[in-house]
């Protein structure tokens, strides 16, 4: 008997169907992210407690948040006005242990924390894009019942706090400061070892027990021999690196997907806010060159750009006595843009 097109039809529709309905079959219900550990599950004898102690700041806690436990202080008297200090990619929030104090010795209500995967605060195993870091960051503030607050940020915590600005514009209390501000970084001045670095290939690797082992044994071999040699800020990132098991994914992760590139709207944003805005950074700096100050600038034209000559990346640490004059003359109720010295 010939087959005639009907025929034919009749033959491919069944396994059509067949294949539609396997393909919609209903998908398996949503799991919990994985959450990694951090530097609080790190052994009594680990150096990480020496170098960066849980309770280097006064007034420590936990906040327990959907995606895991967040480390943050609070300093300064209760009364005062309310500040966001927040770190950036790889420094947890040790990187302020020259300027918070003074903040709050002036009489500011100061507010640190940990951003994800980073120091003391948990890991989750998801993607570290901007909304994780500014939602993070709205989620802590209800969290310590705060209406609003001044933000100040560094390095990729400069993108937080902008893109944060964009986001929760009711939280931000009419102040932003910007120190040494990624969030505009063009990936060619990102460099090659970086980019390959943050491949998800070789954190896959790099989340092998095998090299995670060798990463500790490298960490447990290369300590300095006197303890005045150890310099905290490099150290703390080289024991984490060794000893937090996601934390170089979620470092690489904000590297790729963060708010490190491609916050132009939320700067043009922050423009359109009526927030004041100060922009500190360094001519020397390698990390973010000194150029994207002067791109955010031309993004927000009203914000007081202050340079600082010679400066580097870590302006907090090196420059701590320039940064603290000048956030506390930004800050204060009566400011009006005039260059200090």
């Amino acid at each position: 008997m010939r087959l005639t097109p009907f025929h034919h039809l009749a033959l491919v529709i069944p396994p059509l169907f067949l294949t539609v309905y396997l393909l919609a079959n209903f998908p398996r219900p949503p799991t919990l992210p994985i959450i990694h550990t951090s530097l609080a599950h790190l052994p009594s004898s680990s150096p990480s407690w020496k170098v960066y102690p849980e309770d280097l700041y006064s007034g420590g806690a936990y906040a327990n948040l959907p995606l895991g436990r967040v480390r943050y202080w609070l300093i300064g008297p209760e009364d005062g006005q309310r500040i966001v200090l927040i770190h950036g990619l790889s420094i947890p929030a040790i990187v302020w242990k020259d300027v918070a104090p003074v903040l709050a010795s002036q009489g500011y209500r100061v507010l640190l924390y940990d951003l994800y995967g980073r120091g003391y605060s948990d890991a989750p195993q998801v993607t570290y894009d901007t909304t994780l870091h500014t939602t993070q960051l709205a989620l802590l503030m209800q969290y310590v019942k705060w209406d609003n607050a001044f933000i100040v940020g560094l390095s990729m915590g400069g993108g937080v706090a902008t893109a944060f600005s964009a986001h929760f514009p009711h939280l931000v209390n009419g102040k932003v400061a910007l120190i040494a501000s990624a969030g505009i970084i063009e990936s060619s001045d990102i460099s090659r070892t970086a980019k390959f670095m943050s491949t998800p290939l070789v954190q896959t690797v790099s989340a092998l027990p095998p090299f995670q082992h060798y990463m500790r044994l490298l960490a447990n071999t290369s300590k300095s021999s006197e303890p005045c040699e150890t310099n905290p800020i490099q150290e703390i990132v080289r024991l984490q690196t060794a000893h937090l098991p996601h934390y170089n994914a979620a470092v690489a992760s904000s590297l790729r997907d963060g708010p490190i590139r491609g916050l132009h709207f939320a700067f043009q944003s922050l423009a359109r806010s009526g927030n004041q805005l100060l922009l500190i950074h360094g001519t020397s700096d390698k990390t973010v060159p000194y150029k994207y100050a002067s791109m955010i600038h031309s993004l927000v034209p009203q914000a007081d750009l202050v340079t600082i000559s010679d400066g580097g990346h870590d302006l907090t640490v090196t420059h701590a006595s320039e940064v603290n004059a000048l956030l506390l003359h930004f800050l204060a109720d009566e400011y009006s843009y005039k260059p200090l010295g």
